[in-house]
């Protein structure tokens, strides 16, 4: 028992930080359905409607007309789970993430030939996994959800027709839900008791970014995401098995800990090779270094569960990882354009630290989009991703949980539609 609430208190920390992995592991990627069928390459260059308010904000001056974008994707996973070895026993599972909606929405207003201001919300991260109680790792997760929603008021300034700049503070508000079983003392692998985790905070972060018209036909682009610096407070709740026998069931302690998200710069050009072709490549690269370790801390621990359980550091010595994309735009018609593209990307785990609530690898996603625009003001645009990683070892093992062991691979479909009114 005394090693069971910081092992449930650092899994919470874990799925939070996991939860922000941009365009690793199971999260979520979509701010823009018309940078869903590139695949995002040229994010931060192609400012081809208001969602470039996340894409690169300095785009925004590039905008002449008002204009209103709202949309949303679907995301449907998939998790092959195989070769499981598990102390007490389980079920092996499979299919662990539930289908997922996110919404985004944008708005851009040209003040006059050098200023433009705009607003967007967004989701950028999150995280939703869901076992059954049955499951084979269950002491080591059950469910994850966490989710982080944005407001980002953003400003641009265009020096002339080739240089703009823009900025944009953003308001995070992080919440986030865990759960875990606990091994019964009394029958092991039987009559679990129940770890869940709640908490929350609302943070302050800035997204900065510059865009270049090098030639007629190129436009090269930057964009600084900085880090989040989150405090969260929330309260873990204990209940049935063991708890029940120490008379804890019910019980619900403070739970705090402070969680740095790290910053991410995007560099991307666009290129339009001619009338009917436009050509995108980009790079983002993540400071995932930074995060060395998690400290949580804990206040009104009842004693029963052991006094070392005020302060708990746990290891994760994460490494920096990039992500690249190529992309490509057919314009069909005046009314119809095509896209596609090709992304791969890397995982700042290691095999060490590996778990079932994050069990992800490298990546590679291949995009489907087109855009129509039936009238001059109104624009519509469609994209599908599919992307697999590879196949990832997990290997956990504890004192109280036993071991557990087994072989994940994911795959996930995205459907994405956006609207954009010109006004």
């Amino acid at each position: 028992m005394k090693h069971t609430m910081p092992k449930a208190l650092l899994g919470l920390a874990v799925a939070l930080a996991s939860s922000s992995l941009l365009a690793s592991g199971l999260t979520i990627n979509e701010q823009s359905i018309s940078a869903m069928g590139t695949g995002f390459a040229g994010r931060s260059s192609s400012a081809d409607d208001a969602s470039t308010v996340y894409g690169n904000p300095a785009g925004m001056a590039r905008l002449k007309q008002e204009q209103a974008s709202l949309g949303a994707a679907t995301l449907n996973a998939k998790t092959d789970i195989s070769q499981t070895r598990s102390t007490f026993g389980g079920k092996e599972e499979g299919n662990i993430v539930p289908l997922t909606s996110v919404p985004m929405g944008y708005y851009v207003k040209p003040i006059d030939e050098h200023w433009a201001f705009g607003v967007g919300f967004y989701v950028p991260f999150g995280l939703i996994t869901d076992y059954s109680s049955g499951f084979a790792g269950r002491y080591f997760a059950n469910k994850s959800k966490i989710q982080v929603i944005t407001f980002q008021p953003t400003v641009s300034y265009a020096f002339n027709d080739k240089v703009s700049i823009g900025f944009g503070p953003t308001i995070n508000r992080i919440d986030g839900e865990l759960t875990s079983q606990v091994p019964n003392v009394q029958s092991l692998g039987r009559n679990d008791g129940k770890v869940k985790i709640d908490g929350d905070d609302t943070a302050i972060g800035f997204n900065a970014g510059i865009l270049v018209q090098a030639d007629d036909k190129t436009r090269v682009g930057l964009t600084y995401h900085s880090k989040v610096s989150y405090n969260l407070k929330g309260h873990t709740k204990v209940s049935g098995g063991s708890f029940s026998l120490l008379g804890l069931s019910g019980q619900s302690y403070d739970a705090k800990l402070g969680l740095d998200t790290p910053e991410s710069v995007d560099v991307s050009l666009t290129h339009q090779l001619n009338d009917d072709w436009t050509l995108y490549m980009g790079s983002t690269w993540t400071r995932w270094s930074r995060f060395k370790d998690i400290t949580v801390e804990n206040s009104n621990v009842s004693p029963m569960l052991g006094g070392s359980l005020n302060t708990i550091t746990e290891e994760q010595n994460w490494h920096d990882t990039w992500a690249h994309a190529i992309g490509a735009a057919y314009q069909l018609s005046p009314q119809w354009v095509l896209r596609t593209g090709l992304s791969v990307d890397g995982s700042p785990t290691n095999n060490t630290n590996r778990s079932p609530r994050i069990p992800t690898g490298d990546r590679t996603a291949i995009s489907f989009g087109a855009g129509w625009t039936p009238v001059s003001n109104l624009t519509v645009d469609l994209a599908y991703s599919y992307l697999w990683e590879e196949s990832v070892k997990v290997n956990d093992s504890s004192a109280s949980k036993g071991a557990y062991s087994a072989k994940f691979r994911n795959t996930a479909s995205g459907f994405g539609s956006s609207i954009t009114y010109r006004f």
